[in-house]
């Protein structure tokens, strides 16, 4: 399958949103209601689109639809704490990753982390920081697998997490 990556758009808000809507669908589908089962509305997509000094959404078009998304941002989500990640100067913390439910397992997420890795180093920044949900409908072997470092187990808020990093070797120039 061939992929396009690139930044999102206005334009992309509805599909972002219908993503999103169906990766919460599948994961409640299959885990039960939790954390996973809600999704951001195309207001809540296009606040974050606004915001291009401090976060970035890319997307991976197939045929010129959008299959796969992330989020890389400057700013800390709530729910990491910065004492279990190595020491960085410049991290990007990744939100939002979403496959749709008919590609998962089949290299596009794997590609899009890629992808943020390539974003990431060219921002500049020096490593990308995460978390997972530490269940079942939680990501956290899929990361791993792409050669993230898990470096924590936390509960935030009753929520068990799983924090990975991958630290960004510079350009070479």
């Amino acid at each position: 399958m061939k992929l396009v990556f690139a930044a999102a758009i206005n334009s992309d808000v509805p599909a972002l949103a219908a993503l999103h809507s169906a990766v919460a669908e599948e994961l409640t589908r299959h885990f039960g209601r939790g954390h996973w089962s809600s999704a951001p509305t195309e207001r809540s997509v296009l606040r974050e689109l606004r915001r291009p000094k401090f976060s970035r959404i890319m997307v991976a078009r197939s045929k010129g639809r959008i299959v796969g998304t992330l989020r890389l941002a400057t700013k800390k989500p709530w729910a990491i704490d910065t004492a279990y990640f190595t020491e960085a100067r410049r991290p990007l913390y990744l939100t939002g990753m979403a496959v749709h439910p008919d590609l998962q397992r089949k290299g596009v997420g794997r590609l899009l982390l890629k992808e943020a890795e390539a974003v990431g180093r060219a921002w500049p920044s020096d490593a990308i920081r995460l978390d997972a949900f530490d269940a079942a409908a939680g990501a956290g072997p899929f990361y791993a697998k792409c050669g993230f470092r898990e470096v924590a187990r936390v509960t935030y808020r009753q929520n068990p997490l799983v924090y990975f990093e991958s630290l960004l070797p510079p350009l070479d120039h």
